[in-house]
């Protein structure tokens, strides 16, 4: 029996593909062995596959396809016994979203229902997919749990509650299906070696690749949008998460998606919040680089504090992040003067 990860060259789909080689190198008896890596390559590299063969030892099924593209997801099923599929592949920059909603709505969204009807007509019903605590909007109070009420205030958010909505409709249809929809809060950090990390194309979106690109001299000045927050030290707090912990929160996931009826929403953060300042310290401190920055506004949207409650994930997936904002900062910045210029 073979998975099938969507997007799975990409920053979490890397990450977590390694520890799922991990994973079933312990668990020799698990009836899904074989990884199927499904990705359009639009935000990543296929030098990746090197690197998690590299840090593995093992290779790993790639195949170059677009999740929108009906006639290419078909015969990918018809050619391969799927079990399950972890769905990463999505358009993911706030931003950018802004000014390219279309793109958002068509790939992300319409790539999901693409991808759905393909595995409802091969009758492959178990899912891990990949949400965003966006879901949560700005008017809910953190720490932010699995009952509040959801909303979005950008294309990207939409796109990722339009899923979830759809996900949720569609157990409604049909109890055969197994779906835990993840939402991450802000993942940063990278595989200790050094070898995989997060790369993005262009101008980071993010806090920790813009930061540590700064810190490599490839860009020159960090913006830090708003100090003016009822916040520790005036900017924006959120929860920061280590990719590899997030990566396993997947595995535990698919583990569990046999106690899973329906479509289940499950927080993966840490319960605590970090502000922009703190980890800018936090990375002076641990990279021995000076990192200039700027006050600008704040960004139409963003909210002062972030957090998650994830007892859920502790109680239905037996999963907790265990990794702490030092190991995040500094495995960060182990992969980013590695790689100074990405893969």
């Amino acid at each position: 029996m073979s998975l099938l990860i969507t997007g799975g060259t990409g920053y979490i789909g890397s990450h977590t593909v390694v520890e799922l080689l991990n994973y079933f190198v312990k668990h020799p008896t698990e009836k899904t062995q074989e990884l199927i890596i499904v990705d359009n390559l639009s935000n990543s590299n296929t030098k990746v596959l090197d690197r998690i063969k590299q840090i593995t030892g093992k290779e790993v099924s790639f195949i170059e396809a677009d999740i929108c593209d009906a006639a290419a997801m078909n015969i990918i099923f018809s050619e391969n016994n799927i079990e399950a599929v972890i769905h990463f592949a999505g358009l993911k920059a706030v931003g950018e979203s802004s000014e390219i909603p279309l793109s958002y709505y068509h790939n992300n969204v319409s790539g999901s229902v693409t991808l759905l009807q393909v595995m409802a007509d091969h009758n492959v019903k178990k899912l891990v997919f990949s949400s965003s605590a966006t879901v949560y909007g700005e008017n809910n109070q953190s720490p932010l749990d699995e009952t509040m009420p959801t909303s979005a205030t950008n294309p990207y958010g939409m796109t990722k509650l339009m899923i979830e909505n759809i996900l949720f409709d569609l157990a409604k249809s049909d109890n055969q299906w197994s779906i835990a929809c993840l939402r991450y809060f802000n993942p940063i950090g990278a595989h200790q070696s050094g070898l995989i990390g997060e790369n993005p194309n262009g101008i980071p979106n993010n806090l920790l690749p813009y930061v540590a690109q700064v810190a490599v001299g490839r860009l020159e000045q960090l913006q830090v949008f708003g100090d003016d927050y009822d916040t520790v030290d005036g900017t924006g707090v959120r929860d920061y998460i280590h990719v590899v912990d997030l990566a396993l929160g997947h595995v535990k996931a698919l583990a569990k998606l046999g106690d899973i009826r329906g479509c289940k929403a499950i927080n993966l953060g840490t319960g605590n919040g970090t502000s922009v300042l703190e980890i800018v310290n936090k990375f002076k401190e641990v990279s021995h680089k000076d990192i200039a920055y700027h006050i600008a506004p704040r960004r139409a949207g963003d909210i002062a504090s972030v957090y998650a409650d994830a007892s859920l994930a502790n109680s239905v997936l037996e999963w907790h992040a265990e990794r702490n904002l030092h190991t995040m900062i500094e495995d960060t910045w182990r992969w980013q003067s590695q790689n100074p210029e990405g893969y």
